[in-house]
């Protein structure tokens, strides 16, 4: 039998639309031979489409689209498709099941349920699905097959030391004599995770032995950026074959006659965060409208790898960029940001803003008499900036993107109403020694990003002198606590004990708690770590733990 993975991009609440891809590529694979085609999870309805599936509404037009697609029709005959859809049930819960539908030449032959429901991290599954009862297998062209959703391939008992739920649904799979196993995912990219999915799919395919196909969403919906790299696993545990990361794209694997030569390894996790930013960034302008985008590029490293992830995205001359100089602003700085618009190809614009800081500084002056210049003044600059670019981005409808890094998200480096203007946080889950990585990786043939750029102390330029290291730690040591106390989850009594400066993981941890406000009023961030800030991180503003 020869079966396709279907790694598409499907768009939240778009059924009708998502039901248009699945016929279409339903029909591509037939014409290249295919007797089954697996789709992502929740193909129809788009995933996560959260609250979406509180509506009556939606739910009813969903199940209905499915009914459609389970009509004999020119598009379906002699194949079957496996279609993520929602679907209600009468029992007792969220009323809901993610679901699987199994459809032969247009007829709806049964359904799976997803079993396990993530509830941790960015996953909020048992707010709206119920765990289905049992696993389900379906014969089709002499095979059983087994079909599980996402979660349900991460229980295995004997690759985790700690699982996280008593059932084990590929092990019902295979009770049930199941021939192979086919997962729908819907599974986010964070650095490092393809080659876990690698290492666990592969082990579950040896403990159960029993081939695994694997077919993952790609594209970008709001934060989350899901990277397909749909896999197919040989029982010896071997990746047969891969499909490309960050696009779509369709494979056929004869389950008969499986690839003889294993994968090719994943490349770099630079060149994967690149791609995930860029898909991210692309994603979210297309489904939110947006055609162009507009930043502020100050000459600095973190404009410049936002730069370059809007030139990808959304094309270069489809980006304005503006460099807005004050009296603080090196003249480096502005040759560097000319050079890099130059390079991308970008519309590049100078707008100074010394007039504006004069004009409210002088607003300001009887409110402020008697007392000294401080961080009011130099928040005044970056206001004024601020102002600046959604002047622009609502004049000329262009996606304002923000230029903060995680370092300084995560510390409050940053200012409300400010830099933190915009519609999406690209580089908001880089720390700053990441960004520098990728940037090293985008310069890796020739050089895009001006090398001073790399090489130069970063700052703010927002005064005489100015470094970030004049209010941070160094991001050498400033990263490696912000990774191990908001990634790792440690606490101040693990890090210390891990040999962490006791007086630098205080000073670090008290920024981070402290910036807490000034999170919850930013852009959305392109999730690409194991923990982000934004729909994984929780925790509360008003509060005296610690």
């Amino acid at each position: 039998m020869r079966l396709a993975l279907a790694q598409i991009d499907t768009v939240v609440g778009d059924i009708e639309g998502n039901a248009a891809k699945v016929r279409a590529w339903t029909e591509r694979a037939k014409s290249q031979g295919a007797d089954l085609v697996v789709f992502p999870e929740q193909t129809l309805p788009g995933y996560p489409a959260r609250d979406l599936l509180e509506l009556p509404e939606f739910v009813d037009r969903n199940e209905a689209v499915l009914k459609e697609l389970a009509q004999p029709a020119p598009w379906n005959e002699g194949v079957a498709i496996v279609v993520g859809f929602a679907q209600r049930h009468a029992g007792a819960g969220a009323g809901l099941y993610n679901a699987a539908a199994f459809i032969a030449e247009g007829k709806l032959v049964g359904v799976a349920h997803k079993a396990l429901l993530p509830n941790y991290d960015v996953f909020d599954e048992v707010r709206y699905f119920d765990p289905g009862p049992s696993a389900s297998t379906f014969t089709w062209k002499g095979k059983r097959i087994g079909v599980s959703v996402c979660e349900d391939i991460w229980n295995d008992k004997r690759f985790w030391t700690k699982s996280r739920y008593s059932r084990d649904p590929i092990e019902e799979l295979r009770a049930q004599k199941a021939d192979v196993v086919v997962n729908l995912s819907a599974s986010p990219f964070s650095q490092g995770k393809p080659h876990l999915r690698d290492q666990m799919l592969g082990a579950s395919a040896v403990h159960h032995d029993v081939p695994v196909i694997y077919v993952n969403l790609v594209g970008g919906n709001d934060s989350l950026v899901f990277d397909g790299h749909s896999s197919v696993y040989g029982r010896d545990g071997k990746v047969l074959m891969r499909l490309p990361g960050f696009e779509e794209s369709m494979q056929l694997v004869d389950l008969d006659s499986p690839p003889a030569t294993p994968a090719e390894p994943h490349v770099p996790d630079e060149a994967q965060l690149l791609e995930a930013l860029v898909l991210g960034t692309r994603d979210y302008a297309a489904k939110t409208g947006f055609k162009r985008a507009v930043i502020g590029l100050s000459g600095g490293v973190d404009s410049a790898l936002v730069a370059v992830v809007a030139a990808r995205a959304f094309g270069g001359e489809n980006v304005t960029t503006l460099a807005m100089p004050s009296r603080y602003t090196a003249q480096m700085s502005n040759d560097d940001a000319a050079v890099l618009a130059k390079n991308l190809g970008t519309v590049h614009r100078t707008v100074p803003i010394e007039p504006i800081v004069k004009s409210m500084e002088g607003q300001l002056a009887e409110l402020f008499a008697g007392r000294p210049r401080d961080v009011t003044e130099e928040n005044i600059q970056a206001r004024a900036r601020g102002n600046v670019l959604m002047a622009y981005s609502n004049k000329f409808n262009a996606l304002l993107l923000t230029t903060g890094n995680k370092s300084e998200l995560s510390v409050g480096y940053c200012t409300l109403y400010g830099d933190m203007c915009g519609g999406l946080a690209v580089i908001g889950d880089l720390l700053k020694t990441a960004v520098y990585s990728v940037c090293a990786h985008v310069n890796r043939d020739r050089e895009v990003i001006p090398a001073r750029i790399l090489t130069r102390p970063p700052s703010a330029e927002l005064r005489d002198n100015q470094k970030d290291e004049d209010s941070l730690p160094p991001y050498s040591e400033l990263d490696q606590v912000l990774d191990a106390y908001v990634v790792e989850h440690s606490s101040r009594e693990a890090l210390i004990a891990r040999g962490f400066d006791a007086a630098l993981v205080n000073r670090v941890v008290n920024m981070v708690l402290r910036a807490e406000y000034k999170r919850r009023q930013a852009a959305p961030v392109l999730r690409v770590s194991a923990r982000a800030f934004g729909e994984g991180w929780r925790f509360p503003i008003a509060q005296r733990w610690r």
